[in-house]
């Protein structure tokens, strides 16, 4: 005997309807990152779950994070985002400059050329002005390093 859920005529097994249900999840926050050279995917994924945690967002989604494209080929990014099966959208400074945002850093302007690299990279990759959290600011006490986290929501 079949376990699975009938549709029609067919019956579907419980597995493939597992699979239709797991990539129906709408996918439509993207998670602006900022960091530090070397961060680690660990201080990456803490961050983003506790934002979730904290603004009850679910996991499921995210399609993807966006960044800086100095951090284009940062190891604990790309690592991240390659476990999750998530997009990794990068942008230059010259367009993450382009957008406006409440939050800018005169600091990270002056070490990376954008006021802004969280916030303005979710808000591009969502192609929205829906910032559903601002950045927010994490380091794990095991690793050296901070991780900035926006979250945009597309339009």
């Amino acid at each position: 005997m079949s376990i699975g859920v009938t549709t029609r005529d067919r019956v579907l097994p419980v597995i493939l309807l597992q699979m239709l249900v797991a990539n129906a999840t709408p996918k439509y926050l993207w998670v602006g990152i900022g960091c530090q050279r070397g961060i680690s995917k660990l201080a990456i994924e803490s961050a983003i779950e506790s934002v979730c945690a904290e603004y009850d967002l679910d996991l499921a989604t995210i399609a993807g994070i966006a960044t800086l494209d100095l951090k284009a080929n940062e190891p604990g990014l790309i690592d991240f985002c390659r476990e999750s099966d998530w997009f990794l959208k990068t942008y230059s400074p010259e367009r993450l400059n382009s957008v406006t945002v409440a939050r800018s850093s005169q600091l990270v302007s002056t070490l990376v050329g954008t006021a802004s690299v969280a916030e303005a990279a979710a808000l591009c990759a969502a192609r929205s002005n829906i910032l559903l959290v601002p950045k927010q600011k994490f380091r794990l006490s095991s690793t050296s390093g901070f991780v900035t986290v926006a979250i945009a929501q597309s339009g």
